[in-house]
């Protein structure tokens, strides 16, 4: 009996003993994983430069995660460090074994790499890390243990018996953990790992801090009146955006450009069909309304008419069509200059509204972060269905055909029928494109959704 509590406990402490000399590099692993997971969110959403506030388009919601999990992450590798750098100078690294490995002249960087020694694997991680900490403003604190690494006096008697450059004849290959996400769930688990508690717990605990702050019910207030303010700004930018272009757009056509195209056109002559198409329709509005006269003779719904009276009145209805065909032949020059007017107005107040626009960029995303994946779903298969579904060729043709007709242009089928056949395809090829490279990486959960929907 007496023996197997004296095992029992030899074991415990060879245990404790393996564990308490392990320190410097379960520290050192910790910290090099924190360096990881800022690089993995830089190199995903900030193309691999510094996490900022100022880059891209996220929404209010987006940036606040991404700088709470920058500053999580940065607390992680400093205090690691502090860790490993303590346990180092007293307990020395790990004496495990070290394997002799053949040397690949790869990147630094590489998924997988080659490494001599245990000490080539620790000043990689250590650089990585002083990397990753010298851009948010880090003590680089890796720089001094890379001195107590390089010191003998700081290594105890027990180390020093061991030489870290002993070399075995086995080769081994060690693998790094993938520098970026593969998903969103994939993230989560690799956040719930590097913590001490999980982290519905410490989100629980924020939340009562929130709640017992004096100054939350403030900030609550300030919260709501810069979304009410943004939201305000959103919809009166929008509605400038719609209404000073149809607003110029009228002026210029009915004060401006109207009166000298109708001078110009009226004493130099210009031809009355702006188009072929123009001059068709007049053509077989005079042949239908000949058609009527005859057919009311013929019924009694009219008295009869003789050749003179018909050619009479059917002068009459030519002059009448000819006005007609000027006027939308004019109307049609007017809206040619009108238009170009219109899209510099419309240029010119984007290029001034610089700070509208950042607002309104951050009500939409804020607005389509908020949508349930079921209404994402369904709003992207409204829009894909309108512009590149079954139907769709029918609203472009409609859709070209009045552009046609506002710049009297003469409608070309063949053109017509080639641009249905090309844009709605290469529509459709960004469209998921999109879905694919984008969405997928923002909102998984939407995507699946949306292709349930679909099918």
């Amino acid at each position: 009996m007496r023996n197997t509590i004296n095992s029992a406990v030899r074991a415990y402490l060879r245990f404790s003993k393996r564990w308490l000399f392990k320190t410097p590099n379960r520290a050192l692993d910790d910290a090099y994983e924190a360096a990881l997971r800022i690089k993995a969110i830089e190199d995903t959403h900030f193309g691999g430069g510094k996490i900022s506030s100022d880059y891209g388009t996220y929404g209010t919601n987006v940036r606040s995660y991404f700088q709470s999990e920058l500053q999580k992450y940065l607390n992680i590798a400093k205090i690691r460090l502090a860790e490993f750098k303590v346990s180092s100078s007293i307990l020395g690294l790990s004496t495990q074994p070290i394997t002799e490995i053949q040397v690949d002249e790869q990147p630094i960087d590489e998924s997988r790499i080659n490494i001599i020694d245990q000490p080539a694997l620790i000043l990689k991680k250590l650089r990585l890390i002083d990397e990753v900490l010298a851009h948010y403003g880090g003590d680089r604190s890796g720089a001094n243990a890379l001195v107590i690494m390089s010191d003998p006096s700081q290594v105890n008697g027990r180390q020093n018996s061991r030489s870290l450059t002993n070399r075995m004849t086995s080769q081994t290959n060690i693998s790094n953990r993938s520098s970026a996400p593969a998903s969103s769930e994939d993230m989560e688990l690799l956040i719930d790992k590097t913590g001490v508690l999980p982290r519905s717990i410490l989100r629980t605990v924020d939340r009562i801090k929130q709640d017992l702050d004096p100054n939350a019910e403030r900030e609550v207030v300030e919260n709501f009146r810069s979304s009410q303010n943004r939201t305000a700004t959103s919809l009166r930018f929008v509605l400038l955006l719609v209404i000073i272009p149809l607003i110029t757009q009228q002026i210029v056509k009915n004060f401006v450009v109207g009166p000298l195209v109708d001078r110009y056109r009226a004493t130099n002559g210009a031809e009355v069909f702006l188009n072929v198409d123009i001059e068709e329709e007049a053509l077989d509005e005079l042949h239908r309304y000949e058609e009527r006269l005859r057919f009311q003779s013929l019924v009694g719904n009219a008295p009869p008419i003789d050749e003179e009276q018909l050619t009479q009145k059917l002068k009459e209805k030519a002059e009448e069509i000819r006005q007609e065909s000027l006027d939308t032949s004019n109307d049609a020059v007017k809206n040619i200059f009108s238009d170009i007017f219109s899209a510099l107005a419309f240029a010119l107040f984007l290029l001034n509204s610089r700070r509208e626009v950042d607002v309104l960029k951050s009500f939409i995303d804020e607005l389509v972060y908020g949508l349930s994946d079921s209404a994402k779903a369904f709003i992207i298969i409204l829009l894909t269905d309108s512009f590149v579904g079954f139907h769709s060729p029918h609203g472009w043709e409609v859709l070209l055909e009045g552009v046609s007709r506002h710049f009297g242009i003469p409608e070309s089928r063949e053109f017509i029928f080639l641009f249905i056949a090309t844009f709605p395809v290469i529509l459709d090829t960004i469209f998921k494109y999109w879905i694919f490279r984008y969405l997928n990486r923002i909102s998984p959960s939407a995507v699946a959704t949306y292709r349930s929907m679909n099918e």
